[in-house]
């Protein structure tokens, strides 16, 4: 059963354009992680906040990848990496759209 993953983390920038010119190959590297579906990429530059949503076909690649990539933030001086794993309802998420973001 797919897993969403949400991941947000204090950040300082890059943000917009800026981080999307520094960060395409973090961005491509994720696509090769084991179980990736997706990502949506957040940011707030106000709130000085960045993270992510993703969706992993399992519970066990969510949480790897969540381990490893909080790791990856702290050693690059992140001070809190908040991350969640939940459950997909599938049946309502495809009423409110989601059918192509779930692969189905």
């Amino acid at each position: 059963m797919p897993k969403l993953l949400q991941v947000d983390f204090p950040f300082t920038g890059p943000f917009g354009e800026e981080m999307t010119k520094a960060l395409q190959g973090l961005a491509e590297s994720i696509t090769q992680e084991p179980g990736f579906i997706w990502k949506i990429w957040t940011e707030n530059e106000s709130l000085k906040e960045a993270g992510g949503i993703y969706l992993f076909e399992s519970e066990a690649t969510a949480q790897a990848y969540l381990e490893m990539h909080s790791a990856r933030l702290k050693e690059l001086g992140v001070p809190e990496v908040r991350g969640r794993i939940y459950d997909v309802n599938a049946d309502l998420s495809k009423i409110t759209q989601a059918a192509a973001m779930l692969g189905s």
